[in-house]
């Protein structure tokens, strides 16, 4: 386990969580649960209280805290995307059941976690030495909710 690790609060559903996230990001693995060796505020002796996980090759543990966590706007799990196809894959997955569209490519999934699904494209596309040609991309993200890779090129050729 890495020595920093970003930590998502759950209410008891935190292997669920962990489990599915591993499911759909590449190069990711479930690598601890740790059960609860007593009763604690949140819970029974024996139930999961900590999962430990890798998403992309990236440490964070899920915690069962016992209420349902708002993760607010301040800080989401950010993706970058080969392709549209796994723009479009994340984005299916990660809002169904509850899911939640928002903007420029953000997202919450059904346990209220916030997400960027961002094309490898959009960096270099708004890092365009042409400052018209950035402006053109940036307008077109803004008026987006999933990002659209062809409509961002389109964009950016003006």
């Amino acid at each position: 386990m890495s020595k920093v690790s970003t930590c998502l609060w759950f209410d008891k559903e935190a292997e669920a969580a962990a489990r599915y996230y591993v499911s759909l990001v590449p190069d990711s693995a479930l690598t601890d649960i740790m059960h609860a060796p007593a009763a604690w505020p949140a819970g029974e002796a024996g139930e999961v209280i900590l999962v430990s996980f890798t998403l992309g090759g990236q440490s964070f543990q899920g915690l069962n805290g016992g209420t349902r966590a708002d993760y607010g706007n301040a800080a989401s799990i950010s993706v970058q995307c080969a392709d549209q196809a796994e723009v479009d894959r994340l984005w299916a997955a990660l809002t169904a059941d509850g899911g939640m569209e928002i903007q420029c490519g953000w997202l919450r999934d059904r346990w209220g976690v916030p997400w960027q699904i961002v094309p490898e494209i959009l960096p270099r596309l708004l890092a365009d030495p042409d400052p018209a040609v950035a402006a053109r991309v940036f307008a077109a993200m803004t008026r987006m909710v999933k990002l659209d890779i062809a409509a961002l090129e389109r964009a950016a050729a003006g």
